[in-house]
C-alpha cells in the first residue's frame, strides 16, 4: 500500500511514473540567442563579419565585443549607415586634433596646449562610448523585444553603473551602487592626496640640493607615505569590485526575469492503479495493485 502511494506520488509529478526528468533542465530565460552568446566561445571572427554582412545572427554580447575593436560594427548590423561618417569623423577628428596640439605643447611648453590636447582626446572618447551605447540601445534581431535581454543588461552596465539595474526595472539598487561608487572613490581622493603629500616631504628630506625646514623625519614621512598609498590601492580595489558587482547584479537578475514562480500549492489525493510486475508493487502481484495516490503540485 505504501508503495503504491509513492508511485501515486511519482505518477503526480509527471504523469506517467518515474521522476520528472525536466525539474532540473528547465529553461527558465526562453532567450536562446541570449543564453548562446553568453554560454558559447566568448568571440568569433568569422561570426562576427558574417553578422555584420548580414549573413547570420549574433549575440549582443559578441557583437558589443567585437565593435570596441572593428568601430561602427554595431551601426552596420544594425542597418544604420548613416551614423558611420559621424562615428569615424568624431573619433578620428578628436584624436587627430589631439596629435596635433600634443605635439605642439611639447615644442612650445605652452599650458593652453596641453589642456586642449586633453579635451581633443576627451572628445574622442566620449565619441567612442557613445558609438558603443548608440550600437546596443539599437540593437535587434529583426524582432521586437518580449523581455528583458541578460547581455544587453551586461553591456548597459558596463557602459553606465547603475544602467542595467534601470533596464532591468530594479531602480532601488541604482543608489546603493552609486553610494557604494561614491564612497570607494572619494576615499580614494583622500589617500591620494595624503599618498602626494607624503611622498614630496619624503623627497625633499632625502634630496641632499634641497634645505628641508620642516618638523617630520625621513622615516616617518616614508611611513605616512606607505601606508597612504596601501589605503588608496584599498579603496580602488573596492572600487572596481563594487563597479564589477553591479554587472554582475544586471547579468543574473535580467537573465532571471522570466524564472516562473507560481503560488498555487494544492494537494490532491485519489485512487491508483499499478500494472502487475511493476517495480513498486513487487514482482510477486500477478495482478494489477490498487493503491492511493497522492499529488502535490508545486
Amino acid at each position: 500500500m505504501f508503495l503504491a502511494m509513492f508511485q501515486g506520488l511519482s505518477f503526480a509529478q509527471n504523469g506517467e511514473g518515474g521522476f520528472r526528468k525536466d525539474a532540473f533542465t528547465q529553461n527558465y530565460n526562453q532567450d536562446t540567442l541570449s543564453r548562446k552568446d553568453t554560454s558559447d566561445v566568448l568571440f568569433s571572427f568569422s561570426e562576427y563579419f558574417g553578422a555584420i554582412r548580414h549573413k547570420n545572427e549574433i549575440g549582443n554580447g559578441k557583437l558589443f565585443g567585437g565593435s570596441m575593436v572593428f568601430l561602427g560594427g554595431q551601426q552596420i548590423y544594425n542597418s544604420q549607415y548613416w551614423k558611420l561618417p559621424i562615428v569615424y569623423g568624431s573619433i578620428g577628428a578628436g584624436i587627430g586634433l589631439g596629435i596635433h596640439y600634443n605635439q605642439k605643447y611639447h615644442s612650445t611648453g605652452d599650458d593652453s596646449f596641453r589642456k586642449t590636447r586633453n579635451w581633443c582626446f576627451a572628445g574622442a572618447g566620449l565619441a567612442y562610448w557613445c558609438m558603443l551605447m548608440d550600437g546596443t540601445v539599437n540593437y535587434n534581431k529583426g524582432f521586437e523585444d518580449t523581455h528583458t535581454r541578460a547581455s544587453k543588461a551586461t553591456v548597459y552596465s558596463l557602459l553606465l553603473p547603475g544602467l542595467g539595474q534601470f533596464y532591468n526595472g530594479e531602480y532601488w539598487k541604482i543608489p546603493v551602487y552609486y553610494t557604494g561608487l561614491l564612497f570607494t572613490a572619494s576615499f580614494y581622493h583622500h589617500w591620494n592626496v595624503n599618498y602626494k603629500r607624503y611622498k614630496r616631504i619624503y623627497n625633499e628630506i632625502t634630496d641632499p640640493d634641497i634645505e628641508y625646514t620642516g618638523r617630520l623625519q625621513a622615516s616617518t614621512a616614508l611611513y605616512y607615505r606607505n601606508i597612504s598609498r596601501r589605503y588608496r590601492d584599498y579603496f580602488v580595489a573596492g572600487f572596481i569590485a563594487v563597479y564589477l558587482l553591479q554587472v554582475i547584479d544586471a547579468n543574473v537578475f535580467a537573465f532571471m526575469q522570466n524564472f516562473e514562480v507560481d503560488d498555487d500549492l494544492s494537494l490532491n489525493i485519489g485512487p491508483a492503479v499499478l500494472p502487475p510486475d511493476n517495480m513498486f508493487a513487487g514482482s510477486g502481484f500477478a495482478a494489477p495493485t490498487v493503491g492511493m495516490r497522492i499529488g502535490l503540485t508545486f
